[in-house]
C-alpha cells in the first residue's frame, strides 16, 4: 500500500519497490514504474498500484475418485504481476489518493481465478482416478497438472499474470475412509508384531527347557553327592560311636577307681575329725568346769562384801535419821504452841493441791477467829 502525505493543500506519494505505481492526469500517464515518489493533485490524479512481488496462495478444495470417494486436496500456487500496465487495465488496481488503498479488491479476483482454474485441472485428473492410485501417486499427477493447466490457462497472460510454482501439499480422504485404508496396513503390523512375540516366547520356552533340562542333571548329580555323604556320614557317626564307647568305658573305670580312694580318704579323714572333736569337747569341759567353780567362788566373795557394805550403809543411815529426828525434836520442844501450828499450817499449805475458790461461811469464820483470839491472849 502507497503512503500517501497531505502537504499544503497537495499529495505526495511514496511507493514501495514491490509495487509499480501508475499516474495518470487528464489521461496521460505521468509516472509509471515501481518505488516512485511524486507530489500530485487528488482531485485530477488517476492512481493505480499493481504489485509485481511473488505472492502465495493457498487453496482447499474437495474432488471425487472414479470409485466415488470424497478427497480433499491442500495446495499452494505461487505467482505474480509480470505484465503491471495489462493487469491495471483488466484489473481494478486503483487506489485511493487520499489514504492510498485501493478502491476494489484485485487481489480477490486474481485468487479467485487462480482457485478455479487449478480446481478445475486437479477435479479432470481426480475423475479418472480411483482412492487408491489416488492416495499412492495422486500428489505428483494433481501438481503437474495443475502446473500444466495453470501454464496453458489463456486468461492468465491475458491479464498479465505468470505462475511461478504449484505444489500440492496433501490429498487426504475422509476420516472413516482413511480409518479403513489404514485397518489393513494396522492388521499387517498387528500380525508381524504377534509374529515376532510367538517366536520370542517359542525361543524362550526353547531356552526355558534347556534351563529345566540342565538344573534336573544338576540336582541328579546333587542326589548322587548326597547318598555318597550320607553313606560316609553313617560311617563316620558308627566310628565316632565306637571311640565314644571306649572312651567312656575308659573314664567310668578311672571314675570308680577315683570315687574309691576318696571314700577311703574321707573315712579316714572322718575317723581323725571324731578323734580330735571328742579330745577337744574333753578339754572344753574340763575348762568350762574350772571356770564355773572360780566364777562361783568369785560371785560367793562379792555377795558378802556386798551384804556387808549394804548392812554397814543401812546403820549408818539409821543413825543419821535417829539423830536428825532426835535434833527435830529437841527444836520443836523448846518453840511455843502458836509457832508450832504457823508451820503445821506452812507445811499443810505447801502439800494440799491447787485449790481454784475457798467458800467460808460466816459460822466458820467465827469460830475460827475466836480461836485465833483465844490462842492469842492464851
Amino acid at each position: 500500500m502507497a503512503d500517501i502525505t497531505r502537504r499544503l493543500g497537495r499529495r505526495h506519494l511514496r511507493g514501495a519497490p514491490t509495487a509499480h505505481v501508475r499516474h495518470h492526469r487528464g489521461g496521460k500517464l505521468l509516472h509509471d514504474g515501481p518505488g516512485l515518489s511524486f507530489w500530485f493533485r487528488a482531485l485530477t490524479a488517476a492512481l493505480s498500484e499493481v504489485p509485481v512481488d511473488d505472492r502465495e496462495l493457498a487453496m482447499t478444495f474437495h474432488a471425487r475418485t472414479s470409485d466415488f470417494q470424497d478427497v480433499a486436496v491442500q495446495a499452494t500456487v505461487t505467482y505474480r504481476v509480470s505484465d503491471p500496465e495489462l493487469a491495471a487495465a483488466r484489473l481494478d488496481f486503483s487506489i485511493d489518493p487520499d489514504t492510498g488503498v485501493w478502491r476494489g479488491a484485485p487481489l480477490e479476483q486474481l485468487g479467485t481465478l487462480l482457485t478455479e482454474t487449478a480446481q478445475q485441472h486437479a477435479l479432470d485428473v481426480l475423475a479418472r482416478t480411483t482412492l487408491a492410485a489416488a492416495l499412492v501417486d495422486g500428489v505428483a499427477a494433481v501438481r503437474e497438472r495443475v502446473a500444466v493447466g495453470l501454464g496453458a490457462e489463456p486468461r492468465l497472460p491475458a491479464t498479465g499474470i505468470e505462475v511461478v510454482a504449484v505444489r500440492v501439499v496433501a490429498l487426504r480422504p475422509e476420516p472413516e475412509v482413511e480409518r479403513a485404508l489404514r485397518t489393513p496396513a494396522r492388521e499387517l503390523i498387528q500380525q508381524e508384531a504377534d509374529r515376532a512375540t510367538y517366536e520370542r516366547r517359542a525361543v524362550a520356552v526353547e531356552r526355558e527347557l534347556a534351563i529345566a533340562e540342565n538344573e534336573l542333571a544338576s540336582q541328579i548329580e546333587l542326589a548322587r553327592r548326597e547318598e555318597q555323604l550320607v553313606d560316609q556320614r553313617g560311617t563316620n557317626a558308627r566310628r565316632e560311636a565306637e571311640e565314644h564307647a571306649a572312651a567312656d568305658a575308659v573314664r567310668a573305670g578311672a571314675e570308680a577307681a577315683r570315687t574309691v580312694r576318696l571314700a577311703q580318704a574321707e573315712a579316714e579323714r572322718s575317723v581323725k575329725l571324731a578323734q580330735a572333736e571328742a579330745e577337744r569337747s574333753v578339754k572344753l569341759t574340763e575348762a568350762e568346769a574350772a571356770r564355773t567353780v572360780k566364777l562361783a567362788d568369785a560371785d560367793a566373795a562379792r555377795s558378802v562384801r556386798l551384804a556387808r557394805a549394804e548392812a554397814e550403809g543401812a546403820r549408818e543411815v539409821g543413825e543419821a535419821r535417829a539423830q536428825a529426828q532426835a535434833a527435830w525434836l529437841r527444836v520443836h520442844g523448846d518453840v511455843d504452841v502458836a509457832t508450832l501450828h504457823a508451820l503445821t499450817g506452812t507445811r499443810l499449805a505447801e502439800n494440799l493441791p491447787n485449790i481454784e475458790s475457798v467458800t467460808v461461811s460466816p459460822d466458820v469464820l467465827t469460830g475460827l477467829l475466836a480461836r485465833f483470839g483465844t490462842g492469842e491472849r492464851a
